[in-house]
């Protein structure tokens, strides 16, 4: 399998690598660099990692979860680099999971007003979804990423070795987006899914990283499509977010806490699928695929705040929203995905609470 992607767009070029045990190597050739580099890394991984010190090497440990992922943390990561005479001709290098990620990109996109970036994820999550795309940011209490900047990593290292680490809790959670990309997109893809899903839990490596592959090609197609998630197309990046207008409503409900974004997003794919058929357009037998794949799964589909009406308020304040009216990404068909605009929240609302 080819094992390398590049990435181009209107404002970066990024270099993808997918390649098992490959991270050591990887930092011994930034230490012999001449520039200062800045680590920035969840304190998880810390006794996975040999990084080679020397008078060009800083550490900063953190200990990860949502509750990092905010103007605090942002402050005081900035307030350590800078006193450490940080200087555009720098590397800050991020390891660790999605919100670290998010975290440090935004970091890395306004400190000196940018500097050079290197992304190496940690979790299945964060090595599907987030580690690529650019969107960096922090939560307010008011939603999930309402803060944030568009600012793609130099290069990217994707070593499934961390994996091991991972509760099957987490490896789900990272599942749930690469069935959101073989929904929007690829029906095969889904397929294949059906038939080597245990093999991607058990963490066989050739499916895994052939799973990962596809799954960041999908993205990729999207964001080349509309890099800045301007809503201009019908290719348009929007269509990733599918699953997460609910699901990030449930992160905000539960204040990032009891359920992590895998398994929020997960029980909101299963509603907007649910809704995409109510409205006409998504068919019961497609339906019935989903949630039967959901279901052997093991994945999330249900939560009893789906209910309650101070989520219809929290998803009203979704990004994508315009003029008061909800917008919505649903599925025509597995496979095939689209932008709805200017959806009445109250035939929304009517939907879920008979969901």
């Amino acid at each position: 399998m080819n094992n390398k992607i590049k990435f181009k767009n209107d404002f970066s070029n990024t270099s993808i690598i997918i390649k098992k045990n490959f991270t050591s190597k990887y930092l011994k050739l930034l230490s012999n660099q001449n520039r200062k580099v800045f680590y920035v890394i969840d304190i998880n991984v810390k006794k996975l990692l040999n990084i080679q010190l020397n008078e060009n090497t800083n550490l900063i440990y953190l200990k990860c979860g949502e509750n990092i992922k905010n103007i605090n943390f942002y402050q005081k990561i900035c307030e350590k680099l800078l006193i450490k005479n940080i200087d555009r001709n720098c590397i800050l290098v991020c390891i660790g999971g999605g919100t670290l990620g998010d975290l440090c990109g935004f970091v890395a996109s306004t400190i000196l007003r940018g500097i050079d970036y290197k992304l190496i994820p940690t979790t299945l999550l964060s090595q599907v979804d987030s580690s690529i795309g650019g969107k960096n940011g922090v939560n307010s209490k008011y939603g999930k990423n309402l803060i944030g900047t568009f600012y793609n990593p130099s290069e990217v290292i994707i070593d499934v070795n961390f994996l091991k680490t991972l509760p099957k809790r987490e490896i789900k959670s990272g599942y749930v987006e690469i069935i959101k990309h073989a929904l929007i997109r690829d029906i095969k893809f889904f397929k294949w899914l059906e038939n080597n899903y245990i093999k991607i839990f058990n963490l066989n490596t050739p499916i895994l990283e052939k799973a990962i592959f596809r799954s960041l090609k999908i993205k990729l197609w999207y964001v080349q499509k509309d890099s800045r998630e301007n809503l201009i197309n019908k290719n348009s990046r929007a269509m990733l977010n599918f699953g997460h207008s609910i699901g990030h409503s449930l992160e905000t409900f539960y204040n990032y806490k009891k359920i992590n974004h895998g398994e929020a997003v997960s029980i909101g794919i299963v509603t907007e699928a649910k809704i995409s058929n109510k409205l006409g357009y998504l068919s019961k037998n497609d339906l019935i695929k989903i949630l039967e794949h959901f279901k052997k799964a093991e994945l999330k589909i249900l939560d009893k705040n789906i209910y309650n009406k101070k989520l219809i308020s929290i998803i009203q304040k979704d990004k994508k929203n315009l003029h008061g009216k909800l917008n919505l990404v649903l599925l025509k068909n597995i496979g095939r995905s689209f932008f709805a605009r200017n959806i009445d929240i109250r035939l929304v609302n009517k939907i879920i609470q008979n969901i």
